[in-house]
């Protein structure tokens, strides 16, 4: 009686172990499946994603080199047009610039070569600000014969006191073989308090 209780105690223990070790690995088995479920696996899609970024920055790169290869062109293509349609031996330009204060603001500027207007240029507040700052306009380029020419410009704008103010100034110039250049420079003239209208010839 005793040796059959022993047998069936050992029975369930060991029915005890056996499920317990059935547990475990099934527990194990669970917790692999769960690790690998959240180990994240890199899919074709995700792949081609990466491609598909790697290609568009170099295509990026290569509209990024073709914009800088046609403004080259086209500023070539500016300057040689300029060089057909002005040649050195006929060409003359007319620039303006500023060095004002509190005397002049400037609206408009007419210019006139020969008797015969060439130029006529209405400025706006940001343009004659970019002036005052240092700025350089052309405002005039064409041909010229070799020779003696009369330039007259007119200036428009708020004078002293803000009242309008209207000024001519005018110069003669002999037109030599090659560029001619001719700068209209207006600046203050503190001892009379009035804007000052400069003609400067250089070659």
């Amino acid at each position: 009686m005793a040796a059959r209780l022993m047998v069936s105690v050992s029975l369930v223990v060991s029915g005890l172990l056996l499920g317990s070790s059935a547990m475990a690995q099934k527990g194990e088995t669970k917790e692999v499946e769960q690790v690998a479920a959240a180990t994240p696996e890199f899919s074709p899609r995700e792949d081609k994603g990466a491609q598909d970024r790697a290609e568009f920055r170099t295509l990026d790169e290569d509209v990024q080199g073709l914009k800088k290869q046609v403004l080259d062109l086209n500023r070539d293509l500016f300057l040689l047009e300029e060089e057909l349609l002005f040649p050195s031996n006929t060409q003359t330009a007319v620039f303006v610039a500023m060095d004002v204060g509190e005397f002049f603001g400037l609206d408009s500027v007419e210019l006139k070569i020969d008797n015969k207007a060439v130029a006529n240029y209405l400025y706006t507040e940001r343009e004659a600000s970019a002036l005052v700052k240092g700025g350089v306009q052309r405002l005039y380029i064409g041909n010229l014969k070799a020779g003696d020419h009369e330039l007259v410009a007119v200036f428009t704008g708020g004078g002293p006191h803000t009242r309008d103010y209207r000024r001519a100034t005018s110069v003669k110039f002999e037109k030599g073989i090659g560029p001619k250049y001719i700068e209209l420079t207006i600046s203050d003239k503190v001892t009379k308090l009035q804007p000052e209208f400069v003609v400067k010839e250089w070659e």
